[in-house]
């Protein structure tokens, strides 16, 4: 007698029909009744094919949700760490322990008595100052392309409207 055992039992999913489990199969349904249901509410208007370019953006995420698994993490949790991580991210920046007064201080210190490496020291304290710059320049390049990205988005979803507003109006002044 021999009984077959996965191997990797984590990965173990018990079909309920047609090897589909019980996940895939309510999402399976719900995307079938949300497109069938766009198709047959926008036939009349924009016909059988513009229909369809309309459902099938629709219906992708919750097909999604049912079959779509990245490190444990269904479609709709991935996406929404993944959209806390572009945009609900505040910047890290690291923070000296050291009291700036204190450094500039001891950097005098140094410099009143080691007269002749006075221009050394003042140079690096030039290369200092500069790279305090560049930091406040990296947080602002940060600022600035996190902006962009909230526009690309809002301007993608502006698209995507307006491209199904302008199907239904040309299919109701088409005929």
């Amino acid at each position: 007698m021999i009984i077959e055992i996965n191997k990797d039992i984590d990965k173990y999913q018990e079909s309920i029909v047609l090897g589909l489990t019980a996940r895939q199969l309510i999402f399976s349904i719900a995307s079938i009744i949300v497109g069938g249901g766009i198709v047959l509410l926008l036939y009349k208007y924009i016909g059988l094919t513009g229909a369809a370019y309309v459902a099938v953006p629709c219906i992708a995420p919750i097909a999604l949700e049912g079959f779509y698994s990245y490190n444990g993490m269904s479609f709709m949790q991935y996406w929404m760490r993944k959209i806390h991580f572009m945009i609900g991210n505040r910047t890290l920046t690291y923070i000296s322990t050291e009291s700036e007064s204190e450094i500039q201080k001891y950097k005098l210190q140094e410099n009143n008595t080691k007269a002749k490496k006075g221009k050394k020291e003042t140079n690096e304290i030039n290369e200092d100052t500069k790279s305090e710059g560049s930091n406040n320049s990296n947080k602002e390049e940060f600022e600035a392309m996190k902006n962009k990205m909230k526009k690309t988005i809002i301007g993608t979803i502006i698209g995507v409207v307006l491209a199904v507003i302008g199907a239904v109006a040309y299919k109701y002044f088409r005929g």
